[in-house]
């Protein structure tokens, strides 16, 4: 069948190169439509329920709220872990499903649960909502706003009516979150003593302010043949209108609503977040993007909106829109690995011209080059793929081997055409014959090792989860591009050899029927050198025996990871103070954090938010804010300047300190729930009894080589005020528990009676008591309320007393748990969690029904690494039968296979060279090169059994088979090894974190199975062979 290939390629060339063209020209205008993003989808199917509850303490909204909505979802199709948190006045869900699961499937499940709650929440609490279809990674901008003299109030008023809507509709655009600044809203204070004096209940002026702003319908007026649509225009803007609202007439005097209020444009409380930029206060707007939606695309489209924008900004209004942009992080990877590919391309070309010293066999080498990508191009596209750092990570690695087809081919066509040449000219064969026999002749075992570095990638496709998202279309653009390659060197290759090497017409040049004098000088010294190995075989399997030990040895030193660290330009930083300190007081430390940043010299900007903006899944107690900082390291590495981030940050006392990155934050986050690279997962039942032990296991593993940022979730006691009613003073007054709480509610928290407009803006209109009836709790306890015989005071009615709660209360799976996060620095993640269980076990006693758990990047390391162990035991056994299927020799097959054990030396020496870690990309780079460390092997085990079937002693195939296989091992060889050069000198650059790892330990094996690879395949050929007969 490969043989038609070729033939009829060889007789229809034209046509040939005409489908060269088109798939070019339609390569190029596919990648110019295809969709540009820093990874592949990385979100695990998820639903987001938000809920929230007004003022509830985290214990009520835990009972009344969450438990109910948890109960709903649980166990429904698909679902695999149910996370909550419960804080003051809200609730958030977290319903994770399978990675299988299509989400619009999932949300419409989780709808369909919800359903069934009806009416079991309480009321006042809001109806659950869904949070916005978002990516893990959706969180592209944060756009922050600052100004001179206007006001903080006008400030986020624009952001709400103006910022928030312009964005909102712009295509792709799934969530707007506002915060910072003061909302505004239309108050009614009222004042208790008055409505005492003129007599007036609460439920009076509740009845009255009901319908106080709400315009009505009068229906239709015929009159003289013309219709008119009547109008009750109620509605006002303005305070002093309302407070002409009569709430009770009294003997004839109407009692006015100013009579017992006072009415104002105020802020609405109680705030739960603010924010600042550059230590200023401001009003942060961050944008999350839809999945499958280009991130570069919709930037563009974001700018120009906030362009528009801008000119409708007051003049001392400052926009800075360059906090946090998602895409400067895509821009800088694309553009790395584009210029490692590059690179990498530059050096093939250099390795081919060196060994060919022929212009015209290099150009046919090389045209593989870019058509076998546009090829993966085209074929990634119809496949729904995207265009990301993995996919061109996987186009990257496999750039030299992208030419090693062809590199086989047109040097054997050469060699070929060089022996025509030497014959009589009666004697010498057609070109088209020419390159026809001599790509007949390699195609078979080139076809077999592109196939069995295939199967060395098997692996990669049964990572599930995370690692498999991330990874698997790197596995996929690398085979596809091996593929591709094949393809062009059955059909393109022999024709452009045909056309470029027919010199049938021109005087030869006698150095065109000698090789290059590099390679005579090589095969000169590879002959002397290989009948030394020869002569002392025993010598030569030692030696190597003796580098395998040691490299085993060297392996068991070698630290573990998930991932490698990212360098995405900008830090996360979590500042997180004890549970129970006011927004006020959060803001404050908050702020002097942000100055301690800006004066460390890498950091020109930082924006702040402190708290939570209303309905935002990234759910932060008033006690906590998240600050971004932007950087550009200039004199110094990243671990310096790290450093000196966390010595500057130890100045704040009192404080925790978590320091991320945006995208490996939320990485970790979907991960373990927990925004660092350890989470160590405490279950139990009481609150304070976990927080107990949370606490001494930080105190015991503070001292663990390598643990920073430490920290124990503020799951802890913090000030209540709790309103205990006397039932029986409640009985004595006739006062119903539900008209009781319904006054705490009013008085106290405030609550919605209509919306004030201001053309299409819509504010709140609330009523709660004064500020001087609630500003101590002496105020509270004297408050009066409504009973059927008269007006008393609310301690008459209740007992008011200083107490302690919960702020947060955390659960996964429906137990409670608390969580002792950690970082890891200077050392690797394995002997780090490794070395933390040892601690825990020794020194930790857990009551009886409280366990732990380890979760974060640890845990997804130890799955990703069991599932690739054992799939490449899987790998391997294929790579054997398709060797077997090849040569049907057991032995010969078995020989190359020592080229496994021959690249592992040198994959582990790269590593140990370098960080000395072996991370799960490194992993599939040791997989990868067992596949493509083969081909050599192949092609000398080939090479040998030709030649002794023509007929040469086993001796003179070994040497000649080998020499004449030289030239091509080396150029595939170097061409694979020295594409890998930029990946691996630029390991530090955006973009190429995951594929320097692989590169690294695929460019040691590769330099160590060549080397041993010419000398060892041949002793051991000759040890398994001599005893056999001729074939």
């Amino acid at each position: 069948m490969l043989n038609k290939i070729i033939q009829t390629a060889l007789h229809n060339r034209l046509a040939v190169l005409i489908v060269g063209v088109l798939v070019v020209l339609s390569g190029i205008f596919v990648v110019q439509k295809m969709e540009v993003d820093v990874f592949p989808d990385l979100n695990a199917p998820t639903v987001v329920v938000m809920t929230e509850a007004g003022g509830m303490a985290p214990e009520e909204v835990e009972k009344l709220v969450t438990f109910p909505v948890e109960t709903a979802v649980n166990g429904a199709t698909g679902v695999r872990r149910v996370r909550s948190q419960s804080t003051t006045g809200f609730s958030i869900v977290w319903v994770e499903f399978d990675w299988d699961t299509e989400i619009y499937r999932a949300r419409q499940i989780v709808s369909e649960k919800l359903a069934v709650l009806g009416d079991q929440l309480p009321e006042g609490v809001s109806e659950p909502v869904l949070g916005p279809q978002s990516s893990i990674l959706g969180e592209m901008m944060i756009i922050g706003l600052t100004a001179d003299s206007t006001s903080l109030e006008e400030l986020r008023t624009f952001a709400d009516w103006t910022i928030r809507p312009r964005l909102l509709s712009t295509g792709g655009v799934a969530q707007v979150a506002v915060i910072g600044g003061d909302a505004k809203e239309y108050q009614i204070l009222l004042q208790p003593e008055k409505m005492k004096h003129y007599g007036i209940t609460l439920s009076e002026v509740m009845e009255q302010l009901e319908n106080v702003n709400t315009n009505v319908s009068g229906g239709i007026h015929y009159e003289y043949g013309n219709e008119y649509i009547v109008r009750g225009v109620v509605q006002t803007n303005q305070t002093e209108e309302l407070a002409q609202t009569v709430i009770k007439n009294i003997n004839g005097s109407p009692i006015l609503l100013q009579d017992i209020a006072e009415l104002k444009i105020g802020a609405k409380s109680p705030k739960t977040g603010m924010a600042s930029n550059r230590a200023n206060p401001a009003v942060l707007v961050t944008v999350t993007k839809q999945p499958n939606v280009s991130t570069l695309e919709l930037t563009d489209q974001l700018d120009r909106s906030l362009e528009n924008l801008k000119k409708e900004l007051p003049a001392d209004v400052r926009m800075d829109s360059q906090i946090f942009r998602q895409s400067s992080f895509i821009n800088n990877s694309i553009g790395n690995i584009q210029r490692s590919l590059i690179e990498g391309a530059i050096f093939v070309v250099i390795v081919l011209f060196i060994f060919l010293m022929n212009a015209r066999t290099t150009i046919i080498s090389l045209v593989t080059i870019p058509i076998s990508l546009l090829i993966t191009i085209l074929v990634m596209h119809l496949l729904g793929l995207t265009i990301n750092t993995m996919s061109i990570g996987g186009m990257a690695i496999a750039i030299g081997s992208l030419v090693d087809d062809a590199i086989v081919d047109v040097e054997n066509v050469f060699r070929h055409l060089r022996e025509n040449r030497m014959l009589p000219p009666e004697e010498r064969k057609p070109i088209k014959q020419i390159v026809f026999d001599a790509s007949k002749e390699v195609r078979i075992p080139i076809l077999n090792s592109t196939l069995i570095i295939v199967a060395s990638f098997l692996p990669l496709f049964f990572l599930s989860g995370m690692e498999g998202r991330m990874l698997v279309p790197l596995g996929i653009s690398f085979v596809i591009s091996l593929f591709a390659s094949t393809a062009v060197a059955l059909t393109l290759t022999p024709v452009l050899c045909s056309y470029l090497l027919n010199d049938k017409n021109k005087k030869l040049d006698e150095k065109e029927n000698k090789e290059p004098w590099v390679v005579q000088k090589l095969k000169s010294g590879y002959h002397r050198a290989l009948e030394q190995a020869i002569r002392h075989k025993n010598w030569v399997l030692g030696c190597t025996g003796a580098c395998l030990i040691v490299a085993i040895a060297l392996f068991f030193t070698l630290g573990r990871s998930f991932l490698p660290a990212f360098n995405e330009g900008s830090l996360t930083i979590n500042v997180s103070t004890l549970p129970g300190v006011s927004l006020e007081e959060s803001n404050r430390i908050g702020l002097q954090a942000e100055k301690l940043l800006l004066t460390v010299p890498e950091i020109k900007n930082v924006a702040r938010k402190t708290g939570r903006a209303e309905l935002d899944e990234h759910a932060l107690g008033v006690n906590t804010s998240e600050i971004e900082a932007p950087f550009e390291l200039k004199d110094r590495s990243k671990s310096e300047f790290l450093e000196e981030v966390r010595h500057k940050l130890g100045e704040l006392s009192g404080v925790n300190i978590e320091i991320g990155q945006p995208i490996s934050h939320r990485i970790d986050a979907m991960l373990s729930g927990t925004q660092s690279n350890i989470a160590i997962k405490l279950f139990g039942t009481d609150l304070n009894t976990m927080f107990r032990l949370g606490n001494q296991i930080k105190e015991e593993i503070a001292g663990v080589e390598g643990v920073v940022d430490l920290n124990v979730e503020q799951q802890i006691e913090r000030p209540q005020l709790q309103i205990l009613p006397k039932r029986e003073m409640l009985a004595r007054y006739g006062v119903s528990p539900a008209e009781f709480a319904r006054s705490i509610e009013v008085l106290l928290n405030g609550v919605v009676v209509s919306q004030v407009y201001e053309g299409n803006k819509a504010f709140d209109l609330t009523v709660k008591a004064g500020e001087e009836s609630r500003h101590t709790i002496d105020n509270i306890r004297d408050l009066v309320l409504d009973t059927p015989n008269g007006k008393v005071p609310l301690e008459a009615l209740a007992e008011v007393r200083s107490a302690s709660g919960p702020n947060t209360i955390n659960r996964e799976n429906v137990a409670r748990k608390i969580v002792v996060s950690a970082n890891v620095a200077d050392r690797d993640l394995h002997s780090v969690v490794s070395d933390i269980q040892k601690t825990i076990d020794e020194k930790i006693a857990l009551p009886e029904g409280y366990h732990i758990e380890y979760g974060g990047q640890f845990e997804s390391e130890q799955a990703a690494s069991r599932i690739l162990g054992i799939t490449s035991l899987l790998s391997i056994l294929i790579i054997f039968m398709l060797l077997y299927n090849q040569f049907h020799h057991v032995k010969q097959s078995a020989v190359v296979l020592i080229n496994l054990p021959l690249a592992l030396i040198g994959g582990i020496v790269a590593v140990k060279c370098t960080d000395g870690i072996i991370s799960i990309p490194a992993i599939i780079g040791f997989i990868s090169l067992f596949g493509i460390a083969t081909r050599n092997g192949i092609l000398l085990i080939d090479r040998y059994n030709e030649l002794r079937h023509e007929g040469l002693s086993l001796h003179e195939s070994i040497v000649k088979g080998s020499l004449d296989r030289l030239n091509p091992i080396l150029m595939t060889a170097l061409t694979s090894a020295l594409a890998l050069i930029p990946l691996v000198i630029g390991s530090d650059l955006p973009g190429n974190e995951i594929q320097s790892p692989m590169a690294k330990v695929m460019l040691g094996g590769l330099l160590s199975s060549t080397l041993l690879n010419a000398f060892v395949i041949p002793v051991v050929y000759l040890l398994i062979s001599k005893n056999e007969k001729k074939q």
